[in-house]
């Protein structure tokens, strides 16, 4: 097993260059991402990765920032969760 599969997966926001969106995103998925939002016209995406694949996300030429992706996320006014 390798340390990727051994690593939890986290949440992150990344922030990329605008004009390389989708080059950046298709070597950020090499790197090891799972997207599951993008907003091109920002820059900005989020995903998740086994937490030690970070610092190879970080790496890929035209990513600015990485960031753990902290958003709150209720749950919708007719969930039975309150």
């Amino acid at each position: 097993m390798s340390e990727s599969s051994q690593s939890a997966p986290v949440g992150v926001v990344l922030a990329v260059d605008p004009d390389r969106f989708a080059e950046v995103v298709e070597a950020l998925r090499r790197a090891g991402l799972t997207v599951t939002g993008e907003q091109p016209i920002l820059g900005t995406l989020s995903g998740t990765v086994a937490e030690d694949r970070i610092p190879a996300l970080e790496a890929v030429d035209g990513v600015d920032s990485v960031d753990r992706d902290r958003g709150v996320r209720l749950p919708p006014p007719d969930s039975p969760i309150q």
